[in-house]
């Protein structure tokens, strides 16, 4: 009997043992990047310069450890820094330009709203008016997050801006719906706000970057302005409500949930505003007004948000707790951001993204007779661009080549360049967006949960919407 009591004791505190220290992951993974990144370097270095064959490898070993999460995301960013710098791969300033970016600092005033949402209690109070709409379905809460989402893309032309506003918000309504921080719940609301809101955007001309880079440039390359309702007739059928059907099917497919809790959802009551609130939705109008109108002002949203984040942690108005700077921001996001921005510049500076270009247009077959092979082939091409810099280099890179590539294929110039938003509104991995890189750190998501997301859109879109996409643009005459 003794024999059977230590027995069971033994078992009972090597169960304990178990549950207090996970098994870690393997090693073999991190071996295999470490590897193939040797491999990508060498290999390159028979074809490029050394700079470029040990950007390519750099490229390489960031990207599979952001995709992969085997590491924190703000470790690469930091080897990326200490490699490019160590080995001189391009100036201080291109190295380093994620910090002297606005969307850099448009995710460090996203923080601090946030933060300040949460201690002014406002975030209680923009929850109960959310309540009241979304109903008491999971399946109709994001559905309806998602709608509403979007419909902020026709309102404040910055995706990071829109992620900024709407994450904390729809973060305290899931706390009050009663999901937790690993559900299912939670992570479909707050997915459902960052995609809904992102997504569809390529399809509305001001919602986002890439969509004014690719304009900006084509008026000036082309002399080709784009009109406000032609782009929307052209992208927002497909690329716009179809990517939010697909993308709510998706989330839902992927993170299903009971419906949300009544008894907590009673428990928010009706208040008077207090005068802290009233402060901060005064700093944040303004925000939102000078967001608004950056048209007329030119100011970029980063340094706006900036000036607001300012107003936020000035200790006189009592917006924050004294220890937010410290508590609140998380500062290995902030690097992530950077690192990436900082990567794109690297790689923009060592000419791989044109080296790219040149190549696949060297060795696809292009046919002149065949618009709708040279359409896929062109999406194709810019799609390769945007895995290898990010969603704002597709234009960057792809529109000054617009000419060019429409010769060779026989397509007009337009149809060419509008093959560029079909491959950067198809995102293949969160680091690709930063919109996406802030939804992460605002709405504490998992970057796998973020992947999956952006992966079976990824595949849903190639496979469905890119067709029906090219059938409306015979529709329309495109080609």
């Amino acid at each position: 009997m003794t024999n059977q009591s230590n027995s069971t004791a033994t078992l009972t505190t090597e169960a304990k043992k178990t549950h207090q220290q996970p098994p870690s992951k393997p090693h073999w993974p991190l071996y295999l990047i470490l590897a193939t990144t040797f491999v990508v370097g060498a290999v390159s270095y028979q074809f490029l310069t050394l700079t470029q064959s040990l950007t390519a490898g750099l490229l390489f070993i960031c990207i599979a450890f952001w995709a992969t999460s085997l590491v924190p995301a703000y470790w690469p960013a930091l080897g990326l820094f200490a490699f490019a710098t160590a080995t001189q791969l391009a100036p201080t300033q291109v190295i380093f330009a994620g910090f002297q970016s606005s969307t850099f600092w448009l995710l460090f005033s996203g923080m601090v709203f946030g933060a300040a949402i949460n201690h002014t209690g406002i975030n209680s109070r923009a929850t109960r008016l959310l309540m009241l709409i979304l109903g008491n379905s999971y399946q109709g809460t994001i559905i309806k997050i998602a709608l509403f989402a979007m419909g902020l893309a026709f309102l404040i032309p910055s995706g990071v801006s829109r992620i900024v506003l709407i994450i904390p918000i729809i973060a305290s309504l899931a706390d009050h719906f009663g999901y937790d921080q690993n559900s299912n719940g939670r992570k479909g609301m707050l997915l459902a706000a960052a995609f809904g809101t992102f997504l569809p955007a390529f399809s509305i001309l001001p919602a986002n970057a890439p969509n004014m880079l690719l304009s900006g440039m084509t008026e000036t390359l082309y002399n080709m302005p784009f009109s406000y309702g032609g782009y929307l007739l052209l992208h927002f059928p497909v690329l716009g409500l179809g990517k939010l059907i697909m993308t709510i099917g998706v989330i839902l497919w992927l993170f299903p949930d009971k419906a949300p809790s009544q008894a907590i959802q009673a428990t928010i009551e009706k208040s008077a505003i207090t005068t802290i609130e009233t402060r901060l939705l005064i700093v944040l109008c303004v925000c939102f007004i000078f967001w608004f109108t950056d048209s007329l002002h030119h100011i970029s949203a980063g340094w706006v948000g900036l000036i607001a984040a300012l107003a936020c942690l000035l200790p006189s108005l009592g917006l924050m707790a004294k220890n937010s700077i410290d508590k609140d921001i998380q500062y290995g996001t902030l690097l992530f951001a950077a690192g990436i921005i900082g990567l794109s510049a690297i790689v923009a500076y060592s000419g791989l993204g044109n080296i790219l270009v040149n190549y696949l247009t060297e060795v696809i077959p292009f046919a002149k007779d065949s618009p709708l092979l040279n359409l896929s082939l062109l999406t194709f091409i810019s799609t390769c661009v945007a895995v290898v810099t990010n969603l704002a280099g597709v234009p960057a890179i792809m529109t000054p080549m617009a000419e060019h590539l429409a010769n060779i294929t026989g397509l007009s110039n337009h149809a060419v360049l509008m093959t560029q938003v079909l491959a950067f509104s198809n995102v293949l991995l969160p680091y690709q967006a930063p919109p996406l890189i802030t939804a992460i750190a605002l709405g504490n998501l998992s970057i796998s949960a973020v992947t999956k997301v952006c992966l079976m859109t990824f595949i849903l879109t190639s496979l469905i919407l890119l067709p029906l996409n090219f059938f409306w643009w015979h529709i329309l005459g495109m080609f």
